[in-house]
């Protein structure tokens, strides 16, 4: 699970990074004896069943039995992946960690620091500008009229580009930036057959589009001005930091109440976005642009799998949410429609309902299917022969995308019951819609709240056997010695074991943080920090060793004689074969009754 960090990497941010304090920024912890609690942040509960040992530097939850270290954890809770989790703790502790030595993949890595700085210094200057310079004032007072407070104009970090040709490359020029990498970060544009540059984003209200860690990677400007020749919206071009089919606006935000919701609310623009978010509703982002893509939706699918579009209620916008089905039923996601009466958009029916209603109106939002069949009798003709057809043709184009016959036969009974046909009818029509299933994309991500499926419960003297392997060294030199991993059932178990002893043999065991980095399996980690975070006492460690290791030895000989003695029952089973089963059993009776080598 390390990948590319070295033991060492690791160990210093770890030691850089307590896991009380760590934690004790996402969540509110209270102490409870030698350990800190909380409600999880990873399943819903009344009682607080999260634990925190800042002894061990381990956290786990005996609710949903999610458990791991310090990088574990803002893994999960951040939904992203363990490089990340590792880059993101560095920053914190201001540790500087090289990933690859490669001198091209150097190179590209300190590019895209170059423009993340780039980014977050232009941020803050065009937040300056809004906030403080008379070349903002038309977007304050734009802003005042759209009724977006303060509040909101802080949290987005909204800001304004001064309606100038070189203020963007004065300022660069004032930071000491490369103006060709300032080019690169799409902030300036050269002036062609010269080596003069000029501002791409001039006179507009800036809208800062941040990654899911929320670092500031491209801009979304609006014009301000009533110039009908000026494009309404100019965005960042496609950058080495910033590709516009893979970033939601304002997932960084929203991104915990989305997975506490259950699912996404996709609308259509930022100001949207923004409304919602302040009215409440912050399940909610929105794509750059009212085009949806695979790369959208295999995003939201790394968070939940359903998704609620509520885009504008104009023919551009509902025709945006039907153009959505494809990626989403490509990654699996169930699609529901919240209409916003016309002529609202989100914002506006926000302002003119209250949040409260908003939230309404997306509970009660129906299944795309439902949605579509309305919409489709809406804007065709159904008395006429030509709109029925139209109707049928499209229904059956849709949802056979799904392979499903099940939702194919309910739409075509909900079709004919709105055409006034029979089921039959539009079966057949159906039937010779050919059309092929959207085919899922298969494609590995690192999701942060990984579910953890069922697997067998270890027995409790397995569990007793890896608490004392973890929690004492006491006794492991005998152990490596006498423990026969084939008497161990449970595999995660077995695994756990089999690296503790080969630790224990290399001399390797150095804590239990570095531990966890060896397994990649969310299961296994759960397990090791569940049996390592039990507070029962352990007296006579190396007895209880000892006991449980003859116990689990004369379990598996038990076994191996029960088998013996169905096969010998067995019709099929010739007798000279049935002797020398007879003659295993009684050695195996005889091994039982032999007492492993004392402790020394």
């Amino acid at each position: 699970m390390a990948g590319l960090f070295s033991d060492n990497t690791l160990e210093q941010i770890r030691a850089a990074s307590d896991i009380v304090d760590v934690i004790g920024g996402y969540l509110p912890l209270k102490r409870a004896g030698g350990n800190f609690t909380a409600l999880c942040p990873f399943h819903k509960e009344k009682s607080p069943s999260f634990n925190v040992n800042p002894h061990k530097q381990i956290f786990h939850c005996f609710g949903c039995h999610k458990g791991g270290d310090v990088f574990t954890f803002v893994k999960e809770y951040e939904n992203i992946g363990f490089v990340d989790a590792v880059r993101r703790l560095a920053e914190r502790a201001k540790l500087t960690i090289e990933v690859d030595q490669n001198p091209a993949a150097q190179e590209s890595r300190h590019l895209k620091d170059t423009l993340l700085q780039i980014h977050e210094q232009i941020t803050q200057r065009w937040q300056s500008a809004l906030t403080n310079e008379a070349a903002g004032q038309v977007a304050r007072d734009y802003l005042a009229k759209r009724g977006v407070s303060e509040e909101a104009v802080k949290i987005f970090r909204l800001g304004a580009a001064p309606e100038a040709w070189d203020d963007t490359v004065n300022w660069a020029k004032s930071k000491g930036h490369d103006l060709a990498v300032v080019e690169k970060a799409g902030l300036i544009l050269k002036k062609e057959g010269s080596d003069r540059h000029y501002d791409r984003f001039r006179g507009r209200l800036m809208f800062p589009i941040s990654d899911e860690q929320g670092r500031v990677i491209g801009f979304s400007g609006r014009v301000l001005t009533g110039d009908e020749k000026t494009a309404k919206y100019v965005n960042s071009p496609e950058t080495p930091i910033f590709t516009k089919s893979k970033v939601f606006f304002g997932l960084d935000k929203s991104k915990r109440a989305i997975l506490d919701a259950g699912y996404a609310i996709v609308c259509e623009g930022q100001l949207d976005s923004i409304a919602c978010f302040m009215a409440g509703v912050q399940n909610i982002v929105a794509p750059q642009g009212t085009a949806f893509t695979d790369q959208h939706a295999r995003i939201i699918k790394r968070y939940v799998d359903e998704v609620v579009l509520c885009f504008d209620s104009d023919n551009a916008g509902q025709n945006a949410a039907v153009r959505s089905l494809d990626s989403l039923l490509a990654s699996g996601i169930a699609v529901r429609v919240a209409v916003v009466p016309a002529p609202h958009d989100p914002d506006s029916f926000i302002k003119a309902n209250g949040g409260e209603a908003f939230r309404k109106l997306i509970e009660a939002a129906e299944g795309f299917f439902d949605y579509y069949l309305g919409r489709l009798c809406r804007i065709n003709d159904i008395a006429t022969d030509k709109g029925r057809l139209t109707v049928v043709r499209e229904m059956a184009g849709a949802v056979r995308k799904t392979g499903n016959t099940v939702l194919v036969d309910k739409y075509a009974q909900k079709t004919a019951l709105r055409l006034g046909v029979t089921s039959d009818a539009v079966r057949a029509e159906f039937r010779k819609t050919t059309v092929v299933p959207v085919a899922v994309e298969e494609e590995s991500f690192e999701a942060a709240t990984e579910t953890l499926p069922e697997m067998p419960r270890p027995s409790t003297t397995e569990l007793r056997l890896l608490q004392l392997t973890l929690k004492h060294d006491a006794g492991m030199e005998w152990l490596t010695a006498h423990l026969n991993l084939n008497w161990i059932h449970n595999e995660e178990v077995k695994d756990i074991l089999m690296h503790r002893v080969q630790a224990h043999t290399e001399v390797n065991w150095r804590n239990l943080g570095l531990f966890l980095n060896e397994f990649e399996s969310a299961q296994v980690r759960s397990l090791i920090t569940e049996v390592t975070m039990d507070k029962r006492e352990l007296p006579n460690p190396e007895q209880q060793l000892a006991d449980i290791t003859l116990r689990l030895r004369n379990q598996f000989l038990d076994g191996q004689i029960t088998a013996l003695t169905q096969r010998i029952s067995q019709p099929e089973t010739s007798d000279a074969a049935k002797v020398e089963m007879l003659r295993e059993q009684q050695q195996l009776k005889q091994l039982k009754r032999e007492p492993l080598a004392p402790l020394a």
